[in-house]
């Protein structure tokens, strides 16, 4: 039950800075694209921030396997 719980704590600080970070990159992209009238630049915009947004969540998704698995210490590996 402790190990459960340790696991949950340390969940909580990846899911914090991806939710930042996938805030940010909207709030930027956004930004960026309210003063563009072009839709080409416009969509271009959109679609990087798109695939930031999917990389962010991607690495969270692995984090969070780590965590399960108890491979907390990456360095270990080598």
């Amino acid at each position: 039950m402790n190990q459960n719980n340790n696991h949950g704590r340390k969940m909580i600080a990846p899911a914090i800075i991806t939710i930042i970070i996938v805030l940010y990159i909207i709030f930027c992209v956004f930004t960026f694209s309210v003063g563009i009238m072009s839709t080409g630049i416009f969509l271009v915009a959109m679609i990087i921030g798109i695939a930031l947004v999917g990389v962010a969540i991607s690495m969270f998704l692995e984090r969070m396997r780590e965590i399960r698995s108890g491979e907390e210490d990456d360095l270990s590996k080598y």
